[in-house]
């Protein structure tokens, strides 16, 4: 396919007239019946379907990506696949075909830290609701063998289900990411379907290429002005926040950014932080990522266990070229384990043989080389290439407070690594879960990785650990980043960040289901998996599973699925 061409910024008095109309529609989208907002779900369904081989074409073209070469699969899963499994599983519960959610309640002791629910006091012993969200059918199960999903309350607080019950007509202007093509979409059908506010997408400057094949997929909705897409940099972005009108903002990126649009910058900043007074006057939602953990829980572990883990880790690192704000940035190992030196080797190894990815992502050079100015022990591993950063290992960083590789997010190929004096498991997971609460940038996600035996051996130091870990997603033996892809998940940082302290963000977006008053997401997945995981590097057959996901997706059926699973078992 040819180059695609930049779509052209968007004027003030476009964007002015783009706000017009969004609220001269807003009332009516308010009251739409929901049959007429299902019908525009399916048309978006078969819309994506048919931009799709466009849409990860111009995706590819802005990474230094061949659209027809196996690593094309990620922008087919990050992006029209994304957006298709997400109108399909919201589809499933407007329309009532979901099935009811089985609840158990767990005691839990809420960790210190973050702002507290009114009335609940660190370390005390509270119940929570837990609700089971996958597998929902036999579809599920066979994408993804052995993986379920748990939803946990915000603790003494019982899960709602259900749409907004908005009372005034909105505007919002979802701020897109640059990085993975399906946030903006994702963020903008959040808006429109579960906070019933009518859209404004402004693209980011990086990926806005793929803008006009997101217009094509919703082309009803814009043709009705219920959403339009803006495209500029951060001066319009800046204008749209403080527009009049626009009722509310959600943001996907930076804490920086986040900060300069809520509290201005500089000098600003400081002064409106310590009076306590804003610059934006309505309300934010955020998605801002943070320094993404990996716990590796010591035990007794094969070779083709080291050498499956090995690659799972490498391939949290490069994916994206490891510009995602949940990709793998902080390795937690037990100093005692015996096969510490074993793992890390083969982590290394893992890290030459994958080849280094394009810097897309603006401001990454600097990033890298103010990491290596604080580490000249990092080791870079691999090869390297003219615009690429290699894929780099910083060993020994100590797991302390205010240490540079636990609070600056590299957004860039670098993994730390850092390892606890801890006698045995179950002590392992008390540090682990202390450090990583108290001592880490961010609350998005983590991931554990833990054998069956040893889960089984420290069960309740591993139950606690995950009751007590303040993250909003947690993956066990699955990269979080994984997650994603799994709209049925509320996505979002762990709940009660402040304004001016906002971390990894506020609010949560995805969620089908639903699901209100939740504090946190638990997926866990079998040790060892079989086929190879789509996120996996290097996978041999990636953009055709991608193809075959998007067949899936329009027309789930057993054929369609029966095609994915040919395609997955030879990667």
């Amino acid at each position: 396919m040819s180059c695609p061409e930049l779509p052209s910024e968007t004027s003030i008095q476009e964007a002015d007239d783009q706000l017009c109309r969004l609220n001269q529609q807003k009332q009516a989208w308010l009251t739409m019946p929901m049959d007429t907002r299902l019908k525009y779900l399916a048309h978006c369904l078969d819309n994506v379907a048919a931009v799709s081989e466009h849409w990860v074409a111009a995706a590819c073209h802005g990474k230094g990506l061949d659209p027809s070469a196996p690593i094309a699969g990620e922008e087919w899963l990050t992006g029209p696949f994304a957006i298709m499994r997400y109108l399909r599983l919201l589809m499933r519960t407007l329309s009532g075909q979901a099935r009811p959610l089985p609840k158990r309640r767990s005691p839990s002791t809420q960790p210190q830290g973050l702002e507290q629910e009114a009335g609940q006091e660190t370390g005390q012993e509270v119940v929570q609701e837990v609700v089971q969200i996958f597998p929902q059918d036999l579809f599920d199960r066979l994408l993804l063998l052995g993986t379920t999903a748990q939803v946990w309350s915000l603790p003494g607080k019982t899960i709602v289900q259900g749409v907004s019950e908005r009372k005034t007509a909105e505007v919002a202007l979802v701020l897109g990411a640059g990085n993975i093509s399906a946030i903006g979409p994702l963020d903008a059908l959040h808006q429109l379907f579960v906070e019933q506010r009518v859209v404004v997408l402004k693209m980011n400057p990086v990926n806005a290429a793929v803008g006009p094949w997101i217009a094509q997929a919703f082309a009803q909705l814009i043709a009705e002005g219920f959403m339009t897409i803006a495209y500029g940099g951060a001066d319009l972005g800046s204008y749209l926040c403080q527009h009049p009108g626009v009722d509310a903002v959600h943001i996907t990126g930076a804490q920086q950014t986040h900060d300069a649009i809520v509290w201005g910058a500089g000098a600003e900043q400081t002064s409106r932080k310590a009076a306590h007074s804003p610059r934006l006057h309505k309300p934010i939602t955020s998605e801002l990522g943070g320094v993404t953990p990996i716990l590796v829980v010591p035990g007794q572990w094969s070779d083709r266990a080291i050498a499956f883990q090995a690659r799972h880790v490498a391939s949290m690192v490069v994916h994206n070229a490891s510009f995602n704000c949940v990709a793998g940035k902080l390795l937690i190992l037990s100093k005692s384990w015996e096969q510490r030196s074993q793992f890390l080797e083969a982590v290394r190894q893992q890290l030459r043989q994958i080849p280094p990815r394009f810097a897309y992502y603006p401001g990454a050079q600097e990033r890298y080389q103010n990491f290596l100015e604080q580490y000249p022990n990092a080791e870079i591993l691999g090869q390297r290439a003219k615009g690429c950063i290699p894929w780099t290992l910083i060993p020994n960083v100590p797991p302390r407070a205010g240490e540079y590789a636990l609070t600056a997010e590299a957004f860039c190929g670098i993994l730390a690594e850092g390892s606890l004096d801890a006698a045995d498991p179950t002590d392992f997971l008390g540090q682990a879960t202390q450090v990583v609460n108290d001592k880490v940038y961010g609350t998005l996600s983590c991931t554990i990785l833990i054998d069956p035996q040893t889960q089984r051996q420290h069960q309740a130091a591993f139950d606690q650990a995950i009751a007590q870990l303040r993250y909003g997603t947690i993956g066990v033996n699955l990269w979080s980043g994984a997650l994603f892809n799994m709209p049925e998940v509320p996505w979002g940082a762990f709940p009660g960040h402040s304004l001016a302290e906002i971390g990894s963000g506020q609010g949560t977006v995805h969620n089908t289901s639903l699901l209100g008053n939740t504090q946190k997401a638990v997926v866990s997945a079998p040790f060892l998996t079989w086929p190879t995981p789509a996120w996996f590097a290097q996978h041999q057959t990636l953009h055709k599973v991608g193809r075959r996901l998007i067949a899936f997706e329009q027309n789930p059926k057993v054929q369609t699925l029966a095609a994915v699973i040919a395609a997955a078992v030879m990667g």
